[in-house]
């Protein structure tokens, strides 16, 4: 009898104790778990390269900042990117941060109900706290609302090979934005002192390679517009489409005429015949100048030349000379978990880590302008100081890519890739092709922007 009243004795004099862990492992403050929060994983979906895998380096420390919560890194091809990641959203196994790194963009994602409304998860959160410009924080605004928050800022630059240009006692290009002695004209000019026109590949050489931007982007550094201005104010779709126009055109003529024309710049079959060799034209040796995204900066301990930085020449358009590629960090709208994704998200901001990044990435430039320094002092051989020039003027000078602004931009590209080949090769005028593409651009949207 007295084992069985003891037994009762202890079992009512825990009651109290169960009631008070049950209540305390609600709110995530008692002893049922430590008196830590639930612990929870988020998912980072990248490409599988190593300037961007590099993240799954930085999980150690954050996880030991940041116990609660665990991070998996899943990836894919860039070419497959796009693709799995709509599958595992069909599949209910959306990741929960990822970034447009495959053929689509930010006005596609948005438009396709994708990406979470950040703005009430943003308590606290301002963009200047991680010093990123606040012109670069709205670029992922609609409607005052926050869907995107910058990672890294590309832009437009143009690398040049000192060794072809002391061969042809040319100057240097500037750095200087605000030098308007250098212009498209004196780009060409320079170009046409470099170039040997040549059928034997080991005599030929280019003076200058003009991949300002995708291909519906480029006429907007003569001044025109391929789309109407509504398109950035009407969630990236645009209610008219200008490829007949004169200018639009002209600035065509003027970009193929380079090769054709003046000659001065490589035929496609020139440039997929030395990137074979050496993965990209300028790595070659072969091209004066590249006009280009910063990315191509991260190659610079490849180059075999003496290579400089230099302004993209002041251009029929006074306004833009610069397209920018911000990368953003999403949120996807089916993530369980968005105050630990953006937890992620504030730690890869930060000063410490956008600079460790830099290391760790080959080159990723930093939004973060705290970090900016050590990222112009990142590449061997190239004058920091110009570096940092060309970036401030581009980002005084420059446009955001139309890939992350125009919605459906994958299956747009694609059709100005196929349509602009037989220009691109020589075999048709721009005049004759742009009235064709214009019809079945127009088709496509009036299709994808019901």
């Amino acid at each position: 009898m007295n084992k069985k009243w003891m037994s009762v004795l202890v079992s009512m004099s825990l009651v109290p104790l169960l009631l008070a862990s049950a209540c305390s492992s609600k709110d995530g403050s008692g002893s049922g778990n430590g008196g830590k929060e639930e612990q929870v994983t988020i998912t980072h979906y990248t490409i599988d390269s190593p300037d961007r895998t590099f993240v799954e380096k930085l999980i150690p420390d954050f996880e030991a900042k940041h116990p609660n919560i665990k991070v998996k890194v899943t990836k894919a091809p860039y070419e497959q990117f796009d693709s799995k990641l709509q599958s595992s959203i069909a599949a209910k196994n959306s990741p929960d941060v990822t970034s447009h790194w495959g053929y689509g963009g930010f006005m596609e994602y948005y438009n396709k109900g994708m990406l979470m409304d950040l703005t009430p998860h943003l308590d606290g959160f301002s963009g200047a706290d991680y010093n990123i410009p606040e012109d670069v924080m709205n670029i992922y605004k609609v409607d005052g609302k926050t869907y995107g928050i910058p990672l890294n800022s590309y832009v437009t630059v143009m690398l040049y090979n000192k060794d072809l240009f002391d061969k042809a006692n040319l100057p240097y290009p500037p750095t200087d934005y605000e030098d308007k002695s250098w212009t498209f004209e004196k780009m060409v000019e320079y170009a046409a002192k470099i170039t040997v026109d040549s059928k034997n590949l080991d005599e030929a050489q280019y003076g200058v390679d003009f991949g300002f931007g995708e291909r519906d982007q480029r006429p907007q550094y003569f001044g025109a517009n391929v789309y109407s201005e509504d398109t950035w104010t009407n969630g990236g779709k645009p209610s008219e489409v200008n490829l007949t126009k004169p200018e639009v055109i002209e600035a065509y003529k003027t970009i193929y005429g380079l090769i054709y024309d003046k000659k001065v710049s490589p035929t496609p079959a020139f440039s997929q015949t030395v990137s074979g060799q050496f993965g990209d034209p300028f790595l070659s040796g072969k091209i004066g100048m590249s006009v280009v995204g910063s990315w191509s900066l991260a190659a610079s301990s490849d180059f075999s030349f003496n290579v400089g930085v230099a302004a993209v020449p002041q251009g029929p358009n006074e306004k833009v000379r610069s397209v920018l590629y911000v990368d953003p960090l999403f949120v996807l709208k089916d993530s369980k978990h968005p105050k630990e994704a953006l937890e992620w998200i504030k730690y890869l901001l930060s000063t410490e880590v956008q600079e460790k990044s830099i290391e760790l990435s080959g080159g990723n430039p930093p939004v973060n302008q705290a970090a900016a320094e050590k990222y112009y002092n990142n590449f061997e051989g190239i004058d920091p100081a110009g570096i940092k020039q060309v970036f401030e003027g581009a980002y005084k000078y420059g446009f955001e890519s139309y890939n992350h602004l125009i919605s459906n931009y994958s299956q747009i590209n694609e059709l100005f890739i196929n349509e602009l080949a037989g220009v691109e090769n020589g075999e048709k005028k721009v005049e004759d092709v742009l009235p064709g593409i214009e019809q079945k651009l127009k088709d496509l949207l009036a299709r994808v922007n019901k």
